[in-house]
């Protein structure tokens, strides 16, 4: 499925500069590019690099990864560990800048004029040390999305805590049910992977249960309020959910959304374009809210992600791969990947640009998702930080898949994590 790109944008002068990081070349490189690919980001990227190709004689080679972002950080760690040549950029996840700095260019000083133009907390996140390691692509913030129409034909309000949700999404599903078998009140991403971790940081921040680790350094998951969030979770289960859920991640809760068999679906920006695709099941009854809560007056929360791009300081290509880099950190790209996959830019001047409006009005929108992003412990947990998350959702799945009770596995994880901390992360 593609949406094109409809009205190329002509290059502004900041755009220009960039693309004048690397004079023309006297011998043109082929810059190797590894990134997850989920819906059709390996289609539209092939367009979204074609300027920059054209304009510096160079060219782009995506090396896909598995969807599973925990999936894609053990092959990075194996490559970078490596020193390997293979790879010259990076994408990265939001997470990863503290753990795998030491193996990218510090991009400080080449990017001291377009760093200013992003949101300021995301080039903090993408600083360690006083370098910066990675330049920011997109942001993401994750939401609620929901049917229209079967809320609107079974007279049910936009559910705001997650006991709503849970009664919502039943009442459509018992209706819908009658005849079509397959459909489903809630889908979301429950395997075991880095997804989970998401997932059910919304669900414990949501409820007044914290951030797993806290910004001080404190373990805090084991409370009555995430055990509460949790076993709510797990009687979603096989009820409103469908048992597969377990081994769903982002694009087999997109398969049963977009099909038009499911009420509600967790997903992030990227599913919005393509449910309103030519070829959705649901295009056009649809939209979005922020995620629920657990009571009125606790937080809403939406995991806050985002990807980035990184250039290997093993890479023998370095000068065509800055470039590469400032390129798809810029308006140009940012722009036209607003448009084509509806991911939310960066930049700030972009949510006002009517272009976006008119081919995405749900942008501007998500700005009331992104203002309750919560991020994921990875500033206060260092390098430590994917042993924490790969504990932590275990923990949750085996909750989720009734391996022991949540009130067990939480105390199993308060000491394990504390352990893991030791004196200090």
């Amino acid at each position: 499925m593609s949406f094109g790109y409809r009205g190329r944008a002509m290059r502004t002068a900041a755009v220009a500069a960039m693309l004048a990081v690397v004079s023309a070349p006297v011998m043109a490189d082929e810059i190797f590019y590894v990134s997850g690919a989920v819906g059709n980001a390996v289609e539209n990227f092939k367009t979204l690099v074609k300027p920059w190709e054209e304009a510096t004689g160079h060219t782009v080679t995506m090396v896909p990864m598995p969807a599973s972002t925990t999936d894609q950080f053990a092959q990075y760690r194996l490559w970078l560990a490596a020193g390997s040549a293979d790879i010259d950029v990076y994408q990265t996840d939001v997470i990863w800048a503290p753990q795998l700095a030491d193996s990218f260019v510090d991009l400080s000083e080449v990017a001291k004029d377009l760093a200013p133009t992003h949101f300021p907390s995301i080039i903090e996140s993408q600083t360690v040390g006083g370098k910066l390691v990675a330049l920011p692509i997109f942001t993401d913030a994750p939401a609620l999305y929901y049917r229209t129409d079967l809320l609107e034909k079974y007279g049910v309000a936009v559910p705001k805590t997650w006991a709503e949700l849970t009664t919502a999404a039943q009442t459509i599903q018992d209706g819908e049910k009658a005849t079509n078998p397959d459909f489903w009140g809630f889908v979301w991403q429950g395997n075991s992977y880095e997804g989970l971790t998401c997932n059910a940081l919304e669900w414990v921040k949501s409820h007044g249960g914290g951030q797993i680790v806290e910004s001080d350094g404190t373990v805090s998951i084991n409370n009555p309020n995430t055990i509460a969030a949790l076993e709510q979770a797990k009687a979603w289960v096989g009820t409103i959910s469908p048992g597969g859920v377990l081994a769903y991640q982002e694009e087999e809760a997109r398969g049963v959304w977009q099909t038009g068999n499911a009420a509600f679906m967790r997903n992030w920006p990227y599913a919005y374009g393509l449910g309103n695709g030519d070829d959705s099941a649901v295009k056009g009854l649809f939209t979005v809210t922020t995620l629920p809560v657990g009571k009125e007056g606790d937080p809403s929360a939406a995991t806050l992600g985002g990807w980035n791009v990184a250039v290997s300081k093993y890479s023998t290509k370095q000068e065509a791969a800055i470039s590469l880099a400032m390129y798809l950190a810029g308006p140009e790209a940012q722009k036209q990947r607003a448009i084509a996959e509806s991911n939310l830019p960066t930049i700030v001047s972009l949510y006002d640009d009517a272009d976006i409006a008119a081919a995405q009005p749900i942008i501007p929108q998500w700005k009331d998702v992104f203002l309750n992003a919560v991020p994921r412990p990875s500033a206060p947990t260092l390098g430590k930080y994917a042993e924490v998350s790969s504990k932590f959702f275990n923990a949750v799945h085996a909750t989720l898949s009734g391996n022991g009770s949540a009130a067990d596995n939480l105390a199993a994880l308060e000491a394990d994590l504390n352990d893991l901390k030791g004196d200090a992360w």
